[in-house]
């Protein structure tokens, strides 16, 4: 994930896209043949008096030996005068879902309601940094920034190459861009506080008034590279808290000065000219128009920008509107809502990367043990992150490892339930290990596996002690299986948010249960049918990319834990308790606002509700649920088996 969002270098009102970035790993991209690897579809990068500067070809090289290929493979490729077979930009232009429209190298997503916008690029990666970004390795500027680790991880991390021509190429369709990402991301890690703050306000600025919708327009990406450029040619003093202006004013004067002579230069790799042939004429007059005004403003254009009330703030703290201070909220408040932000952002990002790992996982799988080894291997990724990684790295391997010991655990139960209905120890080592991954979810998966092979006094233990980490102030269900938005935030909630860090989504969040099908034998019967939901005509209403978690069983933590203990309950008897946790799940279904999976939920209800002999109720619960979810929902299933059941018995 590149871009703002991860840079930290957004807000709510800029309402900028999320940026994704996949490479295909099966291709390596050389520049020389000392770096060809078998087993590897080797791509040799070219660039030559007829490629742009930051661009290159990519030229097909055999796979046993490492010598140019001589046969075009497929209409991926093309042979050119000098017979270089070499790769076309457009291969996944030619397989765009109809959702998507390409945007230079990206694919862009419409966000649904209440998401953001996503653009995907694809790309192949390069061992070493391209010939013509190595000076930049020697080059030093004022402040002495880069530092010279951050040189060091930009040439240990090489380029990607991305598919997309310069707009002044002579081979529009065969040029690839070459992306320096990981070193420009490096970069924005280091700044500080006032930098970010410039760069962020350059971006309003750029939004509020130098937004044009014609052929050429400034980027933010140029925005970003005048500020790298300014930061390594001033010393690092002037980047103070109180000198914001200055700084500010600084890089609007090097913006203005790329836009008069049509050329700023990539940070890394300077004979890119990230303005060559961007505008027309009329579009450079018309911006350095409005450039010049707002150089001249000396601030006061700033007051203009209404993206996140900032003029009206800024008048506010100039003392011209005293009278409208208490409509603005408090600075407290502010850091509270932006605390709860970054907390969920941060839970979201870890489930829906967990559910992707298992999604891919799902789909290169022959059987379970296949899964098994997949999920080893990544658990082997992380240890390896966590032991040589940077901190940030540390941090988030660290996150993601317990749900991939929770679903290796059940797993490995779910192969030895189905063969002699025990649970290794080995399963309940892993499923121990990943117990913190959240309030409930792991836990609940453990209660899944004891519940499944008859231990009914150890299933109720664990539920006892689920529901005891469910402290109802503070725990918020999350659900990222699509775009569901949580209407209410509890206080304590915030409060955690606002005072601990990125470790509380341990304390104070409870994902769905998530059960694949490698993990079947350690599901519920009940759950069992939600694997099943989808008819044939269903199929045809599901978006393949996103809506894979229907071929699981998926449930909200609160309802299933409610669940799971009136099914214990009732085989051991305990009708009192029973008929509590039925209580308990029922209201949860109706009260609980912040339910992601309610058709499931009322799903597990009916059938208890049939187990507790009352059809009519168990009818409704159905009903409701397809009111929630129309298609792709077990309760058709439902329906039509009770109603089969009623019929047969009043014959």
């Amino acid at each position: 994930m590149f871009g703002s969002t991860s840079e930290g270098t957004t807000t709510v009102g800029l309402n900028q896209d999320a940026d994704f970035l996949s490479c295909d790993h099966d291709f390596n991209v050389i520049q020389d043949y000392a770096e060809w690897e078998l087993g590897f579809r080797n791509l040799l990068m070219i660039q030559d008096n007829t490629t742009s500067p930051g661009y290159c070809l990519l030229q097909k090289i055999r796979d046993d030996v490492p010598l140019p290929a001589t046969h075009v493979q497929n209409e991926c490729f093309v042979k050119d005068a000098s017979g270089r077979v070499l790769l076309k930009n457009t291969l996944y232009r030619d397989i765009l879902p109809a959702s998507h429209i390409q945007h230079g190298p990206s694919l862009a997503v419409q966000g649904r309601p209440e998401t953001a916008d996503t653009d995907y690029v694809f790309a192949f990666h390069c061992n070493s940094l391209p010939y013509e970004a190595r000076p930049w390795l020697n080059r030093q500027g004022i402040g002495n920034w880069p530092t010279a680790d951050m040189k060091r991880f930009a040439a240990n991390n090489g380029c990607f190459v991305v598919p997309v021509g310069s707009k002044v190429s002579q081979k529009p369709n065969l040029e690839w861009r070459i992306s320096t990402s990981q070193a420009e991301r490096c970069l924005m890690f280091s700044l500080n506080i006032t930098q970010i703050r410039c760069y962020v306000l350059m971006k309003m600025i750029l939004k509020t008034f130098l937004h044009h919708a014609s052929e050429g327009h400034i980027s933010s990406f140029m925005c970003k590279t005048v500020l790298l450029h300014c930061i390594e040619n001033t010393h690092s003093n002037a980047w103070q808290e109180n000198n914001l202006f200055t700084c500010l004013s600084c890089c609007l004067h090097v913006l203005y000065n790329c836009l008069q002579q049509e050329n700023c230069p990539h940070f890394i790799i300077p004979g890119n000219n990230l303005m060559a042939g961007q505008f027309s004429h009329e579009v450079k007059a018309l911006l350095l128009e409005r450039m010049f005004h707002l150089i001249q403003s000396y601030g006061q254009a700033l007051l203009g920008v209404q993206i996140d009330d900032l003029g009206q703030r800024l008048q506010i703290k100039l003392n011209m509107l005293y009278q409208i201070a208490e409509n603005i909220p408090s600075k407290k408040e502010k850091c509270l809502n932006i605390s709860v932000g970054l907390l969920r952002c941060t839970a979201t990002a870890i489930t829906v990367c967990s559910s992707d790992m298992l999604h891919v996982s799902e789909i290169i799988q022959n059987s379970p043990v296949t899964t098994i080894q997949n999920l080893l291997n990544v658990l082997e990724n992380y240890e390896r992150y966590y032991r040589e990684g940077s901190k940030l790295e540390q941090r988030a391997s660290s996150l993601f490892t317990p749900l991939v010991c929770s679903t290796l655990g059940t797993t490995i139960a779910s192969i030895n339930i189905q063969t002699n209905n025990t649970v290794p120890p080995e399963a309940l080592n892993w499923l121990s290990a990943g117990l913190n991954s959240d309030v409930a979810s792991s836990r609940l998966k453990l209660a899944s596996v004891f519940y499944s092979v008859g231990n009914m006094v150890e299933t109720k233990f664990i539920l006892r002690d689920t529901e005891g980490h469910h402290d109802f102030k503070k725990v918020e269900p999350a659900c990222v299986c699509y775009a569901f938005k949580v209407s209410t935030v509890w206080k304590g909630f915030r409060e955690v948010a606002y005072h601990q860090n990125e470790k509380a989504v341990r304390s104070v969040r409870a994902v769905c249960v998530k059960f694949t099908p490698a993990e079947i034998h350690c599901v519920p019967q009940e759950l069992k049918y939600e694997m099943y939901r989808s008819t044939q005509d269903d199929l045809l209403h599901r978006d393949k990319y996103k809506d894979y978690w229907m071929d699981w069983a998926v449930v909200d933590s609160l309802p299933y834990l409610y669940f799971l203990q009136y099914k214990t309950c009732r085989h051991l008897q305990r009708s009192d308790d029973q008929q509590q946790a039925l209580a308990n799940l029922a209201r949860t279904v109706e009260t609980e606002v912040n339910l992601g999976h309610r058709e499931t939920a009322l799903n597990l209800l009916g059938q208890c509700m049939e187990q507790e002999n009352q059809p009519n109720t168990a009818l409704l619960c159905y009903m409701m649920s397809l009111k929630v979810r129309e298609r792709n929902n077990a309760a058709r299933f439902h329906i039509c088996r009770l109603l089969a059941r009623l019929l047969s018995n009043e014959s």
